[in-house]
């Protein structure tokens, strides 16, 4: 006998809705572009505080912390505001709150305060995980669920323009002088989050003034959906996704984190141009984004992911004994091609037929991302202690669990 079971989200694209998703899926995938500015200049402001305030790898590892520790205080919180309120309500609520971090990065520079500074962070790190829980769902589900993964790297990709442009900012504003005083160092990172604060008003504006469908999680009749009969907690290829993204995150925060550290000590370059190294860095990673979206249509997504964190591994290995010597540092940027899939993947993976508990199950995933809190203190203490490229042993052994959950923890059950 037919009964009702809970189904994926899903979208049905037909010309016209094609013609009505177009828009707004242009819009949010500009979010992931912003986003992407916002964490890869943690990787500069760690290093430029560093010098600036004379602070040690562990201490300077509070931007991550500050950053990160706010997605999952306020992951939860978001994914209960858009379940009462919606996607465009809770997208306009990540706007307005990374608008106001920006902004007062400014006053917190006037005053000289790191805690100031670190607040100013937080509050516009709220406003990133309104920005991600909503973001994420949104561009899977518009479309097939079988393709929700490419859909979703798709968008993903233009992450990569943005994680592409903080380090060419943190090179042309914050390293492009060597500062003298704290109060130099500190004005150096103003003009740069003015500038973001007026940027991320006005696409705040186009979001007020352009429908936005709601995606809502149907129930449909059919008897292939019993899995989603389950709760959340019954659900391990969801809970294996949370504990992987924990990871993921954690290792990005510490190897993007330390990134600088490890380019200028390993080849006795400045700042600026480590920076610029990181730059190319990141636009291999947007590249790995393109082209892997690509090769997915003809390899399954969890396969891909499980083969990627092991050549991550060996790449890693390399880094952290320096078995190439100065060329090492190739290994270390060859990282960033293989890493480029892994958050979408691991979202997209986690979040397959679980119906209408969509949007909790973002907040969980996203909740993951306190991964980027916790690791790169532990990292930065390791560095201090070892050495900086020794660190590199720790996100090497978590991109093992993530490899293992790509080949094995993804499947349905």
């Amino acid at each position: 006998m037919a009964h009702l079971n809970q189904q994926p989200i899903r979208v049905n694209f037909t010309t016209n809705s094609n013609r009505k998703y177009f828009v707004p899926f242009i819009l949010v995938t500009s979010l992931f572009f912003l986003w992407g500015f916002a964490i890869s200049m943690l990787d500069v402001l760690n290093k430029h505080f560093q010098e600036v305030l004379h602070l040690s790898k562990a201490t300077s590892a509070w931007v991550q912390v500050s950053t990160f520790g706010a997605y999952f205080l306020m992951a939860l919180p978001a994914g209960f505001f858009m379940k009462k309120y919606g996607y465009k309500k809770g997208i306009l609520a990540g706007l307005f709150l990374y608008a106001v971090g920006a902004f007062l990065v400014f006053p917190a520079s006037q005053a000289q305060s790191w805690e100031f500074f670190l607040i100013a962070l937080f509050i516009l790190a709220c406003g990133l995980a309104f920005l991600e829980t909503a973001a994420n769902p949104y561009a899977s589900v518009l479309g097939k669920p079988e393709t929700s993964e490419q859909r979703l790297n798709l968008a993903q990709s233009f992450n990569g323009l943005g994680v592409i442009t903080g380090p060419l900012v943190g090179g042309l504003f914050v390293f492009s002088t060597q500062h003298q005083s704290i109060e130099e160092g500190f004005a150096s990172v103003q003009l740069p989050y003015l500038i973001v604060g007026a940027v991320v008003s006005l696409v705040a504006v186009f979001f007020i003034f352009t429908p936005m469908p709601e995606i809502e999680e149907e129930v449909e009749e059919g008897v292939s959906g019993a899995i989603n009969q389950k709760s959340l907690g019954q659900q391990k290829h969801f809970i294996f996704a949370t504990v992987s993204q924990f990871l993921n995150v954690g290792a990005q925060g510490c190897i993007w984190g330390f990134f600088i550290n490890y380019a200028t000590e390993s080849l006795a370059i400045s700042n600026q141009t480590a920076s610029y190294w990181l730059s190319v860095s990141m636009v291999v990673f947007m590249i790995g984004r393109f082209v892997s979206t690509f090769f997915m249509r003809f390899v399954r997504a969890n396969v891909m992911l499980g083969a990627y964190c092991l050549s991550i591994v060996v790449l890693l290995l390399i880094v952290s004994f320096n078995l190439l010597g100065t060329n090492s540092i190739y290994a270390l940027v060859a990282f960033f091609f293989f890493q480029s899939i892994t958050f979408p993947t691991i979202f997209a993976l986690g979040l397959k037929d679980l119906g209408s508990s969509t949007k909790q199950a973002s907040s969980y995933i996203i909740m993951g991302i306190v991964g980027g809190a916790v690791f790169p203190p532990l990292m930065g203490a390791m560095a201090d202690n070892l050495s900086t490229s020794l660190s590199f042993l720790l996100p090497a052994t978590m991109f093992v669990f993530i490899a293992w959950y790509g080949f094995k923890g993804s499947q349905l059950r």
